[in-house]
């Protein structure tokens, strides 16, 4: 039995979850509403004041979509709610970020400024030139545009320049050493 998939989820006020005939789960709350096609695979219950992700059989692929099902609809519960955020800063002389409408304008040191599109649902700000900051309610989207924005320069490993994950540890190696 699936651990993750046992665990019922509670529903904040003013949440709702339901379900379509066709397996579409909308959840709907103060941020906005979130819509996933659920497998056939998997069920869902409302209970008093929450949901219970169940599975029809005990074949291994509903074992597996078990546990990733209520995953993702308590994703979106907390996306409805509270949203996510995902901090990126830039280090290095003369690298620098700004918003210019529906893009991100990014200049990392290199012979032209990266345009990365903003998509819709996303929220990105950035403090003092060098502080990005993505917001949204969907956890997958807010995640895959920072790992694009970072994926332009990761940090390197020897003075430590690039975009990286607020409080993320870059492992540090020695430059060359003069021998005599």
């Amino acid at each position: 039995m699936s651990r993750v998939g046992q665990k019922s989820i509670s529903l904040p006020e003013k949440v709702k979850v339901e379900v379509a005939s066709d397996r579409t789960v909308t959840v709907e709350g103060p941020k906005g509403k979130l819509q996933w096609q659920m497998p056939a695979e998997v069920g869902l219950e409302q209970e008093e004041g929450g949901v219970s992700v169940t599975r029809i059989n005990d074949h291994r692929k509903s074992k597996a979509l078990h546990g990733t099902s209520r995953s993702l609809i308590s994703n979106m519960v907390q996306g409805v709610t509270e949203g996510f955020v995902k901090d990126l800063e830039i280090l290095g002389v003369g690298f620098r970020a700004a918003v210019r409408g529906d893009t991100l304008d990014l200049s990392l040191g290199k012979s032209h400024p990266i345009l990365h599109p903003i998509p819709a649902g996303l929220t990105v700000t950035v403090i003092d030139n060098t502080k990005i900051k993505v917001e949204g309610i969907e956890k997958q989207a807010v995640g895959q545009f920072a790992a694009e924005v970072r994926s332009y320069y990761p940090p390197e490993p020897y003075k430590g320049k690039g975009v990286r994950y607020v409080g993320e540890y870059v492992r540090r190696k020695a430059g060359k050493s003069v021998q005599k």
